[in-house]
C-alpha cells in the first residue's frame, strides 16, 4: 500500500531535520564565511578570522564555545519541517494534479511543474524561518554589545518589530527562483531514474 500524503509529508520533514542536525555546523561555517568582511569579528579586528571550513569551525569553538556551531538550530529545524515537508513530501500529490486524467504515465512537463510548484510554495511558507536562521547564525559573529537576538523567538519578534512583517520574507523571490530550479533538478531527476529502474525491474 503506497504511503499517504500525510506520511510522506511528516517523513520528509523528519528526515530533513535529522540531516540538518548532522550538517548544521557546516551550514553555520558557510554563513560566517559568506558574511566575513561585513561585520567585525570578536577578538580580531585587524586580521581575517575565518580561513576555510575547518579553520572556521575551530575558531568558533575556541572563541565562542562549541554551542556556537548550533546557533540558530531551532529555526533551522523549523525550516526543515516546513520546507522539506512541502517540497519533497507533497511532490507526488502535486504531480498527480498536473497529470491528465486517464494518462498511463506522468510526462516530463507534469513532473517539472510539480517540482517548481512545491519548491516555490515551500520557500514561501518557510522563508521566515530561513531569514531567522541565517540572522541568528550571523549574530554570533558580532561583538557582544552589537548582538541583537537573545533567542529564536526574540529574533522573529525583533525582525517583525523593526523591519515590519515583510522583513521576515526578505529575499523570497530569488530564493523561490533558486529552489524551484533545485527542486526540479533533484526531484524530477530522481523520479525519472526511479521509474526507469522500476520499468527495467532492476529493483525486484
Amino acid at each position: 500500500v503506497p504511503p499517504t500524503a500525510a506520511v510522506k509529508f511528516i517523513s520528509a520533514g523528519t528526515a530533513a531535520c535529522i540531516a540538518d542536525l548532522c550538517t548544521f555546523p557546516l551550514d553555520t561555517a558557510k554563513v560566517r564565511l559568506q558574511i566575513q568582511g561585513e561585520v567585525r569579528i570578536p577578538r580580531s579586528t585587524s586580521t581575517v578570522e575565518y580561513r576555510g571550513v575547518l579553520g572556521t569551525l575551530s575558531t568558533m569553538v575556541r572563541t565562542e564555545g562549541p554551542r556556537s556551531l548550533y546557533s540558530g538550530l531551532a529555526a533551522g529545524l523549523q525550516r526543515q519541517m516546513s520546507f522539506a515537508s512541502i517540497r519533497i513530501g507533497l511532490y507526488d500529490s502535486v504531480k498527480q494534479l498536473y497529470t491528465p486524467k486517464g494518462a498511463e504515465s506522468t510526462g516530463l512537463a507534469a513532473r517539472v511543474l510539480a517540482g517548481c510548484t512545491t519548491g516555490a510554495v515551500a520557500v514561501t511558507c518557510a522563508q521566515p524561518t530561513d531569514v531567522v536562521k541565517v540572522r541568528f547564525q550571523a549574530n554570533g559573529a558580532l561583538l557582544d554589545g552589537a548582538r541583537r537576538y537573545s533567542g529564536t523567538v526574540d529574533a522573529y519578534c525583533t525582525i517583525a518589530r523593526e523591519e515590519g512583517v515583510r522583513g521576515l520574507w526578505r529575499g523570497t523571490l530569488p530564493n523561490i527562483a533558486r529552489n524551484a530550479i533545485v527542486n526540479c533538478g533533484e526531484l524530477v531527476t530522481y523520479d525519472l531514474i526511479k521509474d526507469a529502474l522500476l520499468r527495467a525491474q532492476l529493483m525486484t
